[in-house]
């Protein structure tokens, strides 16, 4: 008889923001001090819409897609679909 081999791996899980300019466009990035340069970037009456966790960067665009009713996120880059790194994870939780 096999027993089958559970591998259990941790994966960062971070959360992204939806932010929408004075004129609608999307800035969607990770939430805290990761990516504070481009909040500061942001125009004047930009609003936080939507927050979500996600443990990669697919992830994190395929819920955005769904979110905007886009249709499935694809991608061909194997960085895409790597989990995200601990030091990611204990940097945002140091502020956001």
């Amino acid at each position: 008889m096999c027993t089958p081999l559970i591998v259990y791996t941790t994966m960062a899980t971070l959360k992204h923001e939806l932010w929408v300019d004075p004129e609608g466009l999307d800035t969607f990035l990770l939430a805290g001090p990761l990516r504070d340069d481009a909040r500061k970037q942001l125009p004047a009456g930009s609003k936080l819409i939507w927050t979500v966790e996600a443990g990669s960067h697919f992830d994190a665009m395929s819920k955005y897609y769904k979110y905007r009713g886009w249709g499935k996120y694809e991608s061909d880059q194997a960085w895409d679909f790597k989990p995200y790194p601990e030091e990611w994870l204990k940097a945002q939780k140091n502020k956001s």
